[in-house]
């Protein structure tokens, strides 16, 4: 059996229990070696054999799940976050799935959320913003012609930019192309939830100069928009006024804030 494990952003207790579990009764266990916490490994049972697939390509992936489903043994691949954002496992499903090896998968707290918490702020304000797209800056890889960062930015709501602080220059112009005000509130992230954590709070319109100050190539997120700012409209869902299926509106109270 195959087990696909979300390791977390970074801090090595926000592993799930699940995955701790999972990495207690592990023979076998794949792990990104430069993308996880390797004190997770700490969890490992002695004798437990470990392959750091940082190294290693999709083919020597396969093979070594194959040995140990040969061998009756319990494997465990560890991806960082959570593996459904970037994590390159639908293809080691589907190669899993031709060769009849059962496997399941095990949610993860993604870098996303880790990001989220290092700023204090929360992603969907009332009257602000009640979207966010996750994507990245195109470089190297492509993306899909109707994912290009300028459309996405056209949008203007939250917007969560991975495996993009090494392309600031051109992520910068094209959220400006897109519509984003060169003054909107920008923040990059720097290894969420590590003890090395560090957030670094600019504009759209500073983005890649903020980089270039902090010396930020790598293991960072880019988060951009209005919920960045101090001004949001208060939620309903706990306004007096208010009703919805677990609460009747009550009428509001001048001064209500008062002891």
């Amino acid at each position: 059996m195959i087990h696909f494990v979300g390791a977390g952003p970074g801090a090595a207790d926000l592993i799930t229990l699940r995955g701790v579990r999972l990495l207690q009764e592990a023979d076998v266990v794949i792990y990104a070696g430069s993308l996880i916490n390797t004190e997770l490994l700490s969890n490992c049972k002695p004798g437990c054999e470990l392959h750091d697939s940082a190294r290693m390509t999709l083919e020597d992936v396969l093979a070594v799940m194959r040995a140990a489903e040969r061998e009756g043994k319990t494997c465990v691949r560890l991806h960082s976050g959570d593996p459904s954002l970037y994590g390159a496992h639908r293809e080691q499903m589907d190669a899993l799935d031709e060769l009849g090896i059962p496997y399941d998968v095990v949610p993860g707290v993604s870098s996303l959320m880790g990001a989220a918490a290092a700023l204090r702020a929360e992603y969907t304000l009332p009257e602000v913003s009640q979207s966010l797209i996750v994507t990245r800056m195109e470089g190297r890889t492509p993306v899909p012609a109707g994912e290009k960062l300028r459309l996405m930015a056209s949008h203007g709501c939250t917007m969560v930019l991975f495996l993009s602080a090494s392309l600031l220059e051109g992520a910068q112009k094209e959220l400006v192309a897109g519509g984003y005000s060169p003054d909107t509130p920008a923040a990059i992230v720097y290894r969420a939830t590590w003890p090395d954590e560090a957030v670094y709070r600019c504009t759209v319109g500073t983005l890649a100069q903020c980089a270039r100050e902090h010396a930020i190539t790598h293991t960072a997120l880019v988060t951009v928009g209005s919920f960045l700012g101090d001004t949001y409209e208060r939620s309903r869902l706990y306004d007096p006024s208010f009703s919805h299926g677990f609460r009747e509106a009550s009428q509001q109270v001048e001064g209500c804030d008062q002891p």
